[in-house]
């Protein structure tokens, strides 16, 4: 199974990349059997078409395995799941429209071409063809003898047919993107025409210093209404944080120093004499009595911390270092050896079982597999030229095209303890069976060479946590303040945590699934988030969390509860306020502008205590004395020459333009690139804005939160 190994993509060497459970609920499974019973639920619907509770869960697990390979959080990704799942019903949606079709034949000519396995080099032959047919071949194997691989490649192949349904769309809707000679001319002629101004701003900023002005709620709301598409939001919370940290105090610093002090001086209650400075048994001083565990590897100057990289290299072996502090730890270090980091050529073959994380299609058990490496192993050992002649055992398909060769590694290659503990202990040439999570590896060293000298290095280390005392104190301040707030109002809850100098916050549009809450980023938000989307929840609960293992404390306070559809304006008040202030404003000034009923531009500048300005403007690239003006450069074209315009609602002040003259500045470029032009940068942007525009108007129902306030019930 070679192909489909590469497409696992599961490195046998590499540390930490283990799949995660198939099962990956956001809530108990138990409790979803008892809502949804033997049928699985229903998640939301795009257009009628329906995101089942397995579509979820199969793209969830993906995204999750994706991250914890790539050593990236598995946590907070279901609300990338949902928008994943709801743009790949879009697209087939659309394409099915079009009356286009995916076929078995276009799926696997296609199938080259996709990002997973386009790169993929062992995918294609020595004359660049793709190996399909030994692709089809071994899923049809798949099919008949490995049921829960096969359906692990159903799910994969379903998330490619989504790729190549949006290539395709994309591609015929981009084909039809044409650029008309008219649109290039008059682009060209904006391009070329400039107009010089006289005109009086009266400047935004300047004018709110004199005119304060109050945004209400209603104005946020008007400005929203008539944006209904740009505030169109899902359902979300606004919500006052409040976070207690249970941080060690100077006297928690002091005792974890002293406690450390006491270790390697004098030892512990239960190791009598025995101290870390003059202990025989380090790795189990440091089991016993160190709240980090012994590390036997060894490691370069540049890795070991800063405080003793620059004193190992003449530092003999046994001395020792501290105590001295490394974030919130206190440690003491002792150096235990130093050796050149070999780097060596190793060569393996991997006999695999079924089971384990390299097993991948294998049939055979660990008893069997063992015995077939030790054969293996015991002919290599004699004879290392027969190395290559059991290389068809091997499943590491990477290494085996390679003569079963891993290249060159040193011990801070990220490989297996196991595989490097040999490399580190063996000479040139020996061969030996060594076991590992992946099965039996039949190693032969082929060559080694010495590098730069590495330390091992025992940590003795206690970290400075706050005493029981101090999360007391913390518990009893956070259970006063929210006692303090209970039945106030947002403000009172704000104003009373900002005159406290305690650590404030007000994360004002929170979704149901995104994860962690801004500014907080603790093990505890998701439990927030649940409480703040409980249906029976309301403006102006208030409620009290414990991080567990920290003691730090969370008060929660619900300033908003917004259901989806448009988004509440003080939500989004920080976002839009500055515009709506400036409309408010602009309405004012014009007003003025025209009551006065002024014909000269001096007329206005004197109103305003303003001056009158000049400028060339242009349409393509239309700013006014640095500040970019679209409305103000079509007023300059619009109007008649020597006549006033209108008030022009600007982006940073209201203007009133005077056209002197209109000139061409003939600038480099033909009709035939300008054309080429526009049109590639149309279909640059087409795919995203079709996207966004298919889901602005689709009609989705999102059941998530109704389905886990039910659950949260069972």
């Amino acid at each position: 199974m070679a192909i489909l190994g590469q497409i696992r993509n599961r490195p046998w060497l590499l540390m930490g990349i283990i799949a995660v459970a198939m099962l990956a609920f956001v809530v108990n499974p138990d409790s979803l059997e008892k809502l949804f019973g033997a049928e699985p639920g229903v998640y939301g619907k795009v257009n009628g078409d329906e995101i089942t509770k397995e579509d979820f869960d199969d793209q969830l697990f993906m995204l999750q395995q994706q991250a914890q390979q790539q050593g990236q959080p598995t946590k907070g990704l279901e609300e990338q799941t949902w928008q994943m799942l709801v743009q790949s019903k879009l697209i087939k949606q659309q394409f099915e429209k079009m009356g286009l079709t995916l076929t078995e034949d276009m799926f696997w000519n296609q199938l080259q071409f996709d990002p997973m396995f386009a790169q993929n080099k062992e995918l294609f032959d020595e004359k660049g063809n793709f190996k399909v047919q030994e692709l089809k071949g071994q899923v049809e194997q798949m099919k008949g003898t490995n049921v829960e691989q096969y359906n692990n490649w159903l799910k994969t192949r379903k998330s490619i047919e989504y790729r190549m349904m949006a290539r395709q769309l994309f591609a015929n809707v981009t084909t039809g993107i044409t650029v008309s000679k008219k649109e290039a001319e008059e682009i060209m002629k904006e391009r070329d025409q400039l107009a010089d101004i006289d005109f009086v701003k009266i400047d935004y900023a300047a004018y709110e210093q004199k005119n304060p002005v109050k945004v209400t709620t209603n104005d946020l709301a008007d400005y929203i209404k008539k944006h209904p598409i740009m505030f169109k939001r899902d359902a979300s919370r606004n919500l006052g944080i409040v976070y207690f940290p249970a941080a060690p105090s100077t006297e928690d610093d002091t005792a974890s120093q002293a406690e450390i002090n006491k270790l390697f001086t004098q030892g512990s209650d239960m190791s009598g004499k025995e101290s870390f400075q003059n202990t025989t048994n380090d790795s189990m001083f440091i089991a016993l009595n160190s709240d980090l565990p012994f590390n036997p590897t060894y490691f370069s100057q540049d890795q070991l911390p800063m405080a003793i990289k620059d004193k190992v290299a003449t530092a003999s072996v046994g001395t020792t270092f501290g105590p001295y502090k490394e974030q919130n730890f206190y440690v003491v270090s002792k150096v235990l050896d130093k050796k050149p980091s070999d780097s060596t050529l190793s060569r393996h073959i991997l006999v695999s079982y079924k089971g384990n994380q390299a097993g991948g299609d294998a049939t055979r058990t660990k008893d069997e597999a063992k015995k077939l490496a030790d054969s293996i192993g015991a002919v290599v050992k004699a004879d290392p030229s027969k190395f290559t002649e059991f290389l068809k055992y091997s499943s590491d398909p990477g290494s085996a095209s390679q003569g079963g060769s891993v290249g060159w590694t040193t011990p801070a290659t990220p490989f297996v303890p196991e595989y490097l503990s040999f490399l580190a202990n063996n000479g040139k040439g020996a061969t030996q069976v060594v076991e590992t999570q992946y099965g039996y590896h039949i190693i032969n060293i082929e060559d080694k060479k010495s590098g730069a000298m590495t330390y091992k290095v025992a940590n003795l280390v206690k970290a400075i946590k706050a005493s029981d005392k101090t999360e007391n104190e913390v518990y009893t301040k956070a259970t006063k303040f929210i006692q303090q707030v209970q039945g106030k109002s947002f403000n009172e809850f704000a104003n009373l945590a900002k005159k406290s100098n305690y650590n404030f916050s007000n994360p004002t549009e929170v979704g149901r699934f995104q994860g962690q809450i801004p500014g907080l980023g603790t093990d505890k938000d998701e439990d927030v988030i649940a409480w703040a989307f409980n249906k029976k929840r309301n403006k102006g609960d208030t409620d009290i969390f414990t991080v567990d293992g920290t003691g730090d404390r969370i008060v929660a306070f619900v300033n908003g509860v917004q259901d989806a559809g448009a988004a509440d304006p003080e939500a989004v008040r920080g976002q839009i306020e500055p515009i709506v202030k400036n409309k408010l404003m602009a309405k004012q000034i014009t007003d003025k502008i025209t009551a006065a009923k002024a014909t000269s531009l001096d007329q206005i500048a004197k109103l305003f205590s303003v001056t009158k300005q000049s400028a060339q403007v242009n349409m393509l690239n239309p700013q006014v004395n640095g500040a970019m003006e679209p409305r103000v450069a079509g007023a300059a074209f619009g109007v008649a020459k020597n006549k006033l315009s209108n008030p022009v609602e600007g982006m940073t002040g209201v203007y009133v333009v005077l056209k002197k003259s209109e000139t061409t500045n003939k600038q480099p470029g033909d009709l035939k690139q300008m054309t080429e032009a526009i049109a590639g940068q149309n279909s640059q942007q087409f795919g995203q804005a079709l996207l966004k525009t298919l889901q602005d108007n689709a009609k989705i129902k999102d059941y998530r939160i109704e389905i886990y306030n039910q659950v949260s019930q069972q």
